[in-house]
């Protein structure tokens, strides 16, 4: 490994930790030299760190990051676009949590690695005039996107001694930065919310924004494993929730009997809402079938309740989350799981599309999100975490679960080329519909307040407001009040009221 040390945005001295030597370097200015050093040295993991936080750096730790070569990490203690970046982004990558590894695109010129060949594919995607920090931040969200796996983790510094190197985007540089790396619309938007949240009009910035071009960037970034064979003795449980779809289960279930790598066992938990209940799945006990299948039959309806005792039930090393209208090949959990060894990943969501659509992906990335339905978890990363109860019944239990994962260290990553068909099974759900407290209010809550549970416990506030602005201007095209300042009032009224169901959820008051 390359170490690349800089003060004052210019290089130190670069040092190769194997032969403890230093490298000597003509090329001062810090990106240029990173692309010089990835030239010579493409097979090698090249870091960079600010020279006040040499003794600092923990070469071991940033070493292991690397479990393949497809890896950027970094430190950082703010970011460097500032929290305003969240009036754009609203994805789960911006609010980071700093106790853990944590998947985020967000870089610092602090400290942080990754592989030559890899940083090489962006040497036409930056610029030198721009400072290290924002190229830095601009490779990890060109590259995200193409199979490049970014990560903030803490302890690549030593805690005790870190300095703080931290700089922030002037306001010029993070409207560059949305208008270089977003649909031109957003530059707009950021500007809206800076005025109506922070008062701020910064019509230079907007203005000097539209001289830049959004960057492009189609390559894709792969990794070979170490090892493709499955480990000796892997063990996989099945968990499917399911409510009067019978027929749709027992194709599930057939399917998972062709299995190359045949599951230990089936946990089906069986939902039915009526006054006598009765199971449907007549075949569990008159079919002969090559796991063992663990059935319970529950009264109470709501897919977390379901999940949540399944789960108790797993025993294997591995469980599949699935649905219970889904089709598959028979090499799925086989591929999925060798997948996972290999990469020593611990979550992966499958492609899991509908009969008319075609998957674009070719290459695993991070995901913005959870499947409940369509995901593979290694059991012991799901220990003390559940599906939360206050999202029963309505929406964002699956992103919940997602992100309960991803705060414990666990990375969700999303596998294009192992493929499940997704049935949308016209029957099933519930049999009468489940009327929540808060529907039967005069003013209805806008939006959802399992919605608004979500935003307030992983979103950032700037996220917040992006996402209230936004569906200020949504929501006035489908509803009946167009009369603006009366539809403002209404709107706000409606706001408050789900943020205060979302207290109660949250709370478990209700």
């Amino acid at each position: 490994m390359l170490i690349l040390f800089h003060k004052n945005n210019i290089v130190v001295e670069v040092l190769d930790t194997i032969t403890n030597k230093v490298i000597v370097i003509e090329e001062k200015e810090p990106t240029k030299a990173l692309i010089v050093l990835a030239s010579k040295y493409s097979n090698s993991i090249i870091a960079w760190c600010h020279f006040l936080n040499k003794k600092n750096i923990n070469i071991e730790v940033l070493q292991s990051c690397f479990t393949s070569n497809n890896i950027m990490v970094s430190n950082g203690h703010t970011n460097y676009l500032t929290d305003a970046i969240g009036y754009v982004e609203d994805s789960l990558f911006i609010n980071v949590n700093r106790k853990t590894k944590f998947p985020t695109w967000l870089m610092s010129s602090n400290c942080g690695a990754i592989y030559g060949e890899n940083l090489l594919m962006f040497k036409d995607s930056i610029s030198h005039k721009d400072s290290l920090d924002y190229n830095l931040n601009s490779i990890a969200k060109l590259g995200m996107e193409h199979g490049l796996l970014c990560y903030f983790y803490s302890e690549i510094i030593e805690e005790n001694n870190e300095v703080y190197t931290d700089e922030n985007a002037s306001a010029t540089e993070l409207f560059q930065f949305v208008k270089e790396h977003y649909r031109a619309r957003w530059i707009l938007l950021l500007f809206l919310n800076l005025l109506i949240f922070e008062k701020k009009i910064l019509v230079f910035p907007l203005i000097k924004s539209l001289l830049y071009k959004q960057k492009a960037f189609n390559n894709e970034i792969t990794s070979e494993a170490n090892s493709k064979a499955l480990k000796v003795n892997t063990s996989v449980s099945v968990l499917i929730p399911t409510l009067r779809r019978a027929k749709y289960l027992h194709d599930v279930l057939k399917d998972l009997a062709k299995q190359t790598l045949m599951p230990n066992e089936v946990v089906i938990i069986e939902q039915d809402d009526s006054e006598i209940i009765k199971s449907e799945l007549y075949y569990i006990k008159t079919e002969e079938w090559p796991f063992k299948i663990v059935h319970k039959l529950i009264s109470q309806t709501g897919a977390c309740n379901a999940r949540n005792i399944g789960l108790e039930l797993v025993t294997s090393d591995y469980v599949f989350l699935a649905d219970d209208d889904i089709r598959f090949k028979e090499n799925t959990l086989n591929e999925a799981l060798r997948f996972m060894q290999a990469y020593d990943f611990k979550a992966v969501t499958l492609s899991c599309l509908r009969e008319n659509e075609t998957e674009k992906r070719k290459t695993p990335i991070q995901w913005a999100a959870f499947g409940s339905g369509c995901s593979i978890v290694k059991t012991d990363a799901i220990q003390a975490i559940s599906f939360d109860m206050a999202f029963e019944h309505g929406f964002g239990e699956d992103s919940d679960f997602g992100m309960q994962l991803r705060n414990k260290g666990v990375d969700v990553i999303y596998l294009p080329y192992v493929q499940l068909k997704h049935l949308k099974a016209p029957i099933g759900g519930f049999r009468t519909k489940y009327i929540h407290a808060w529907e039967n209010q005069v003013v209805p809550p806008k939006p959802s307040p399992t919605v608004m549970l979500y935003n307030l416990k992983y979103k950032t506030r700037q996220q917040v407001n992006s996402y209230k602005l936004t569906l200020f201007f949504k929501f006035y095209k489908r509803q009946s009040v167009k009369q603006p300042f009366k539809y403002y009032w209404m709107f706000k009224e409606r706001w408050a009221m789900s943020q205060a169901w979302a207290n109660k959820l949250q709370n478990k008051t209700i």
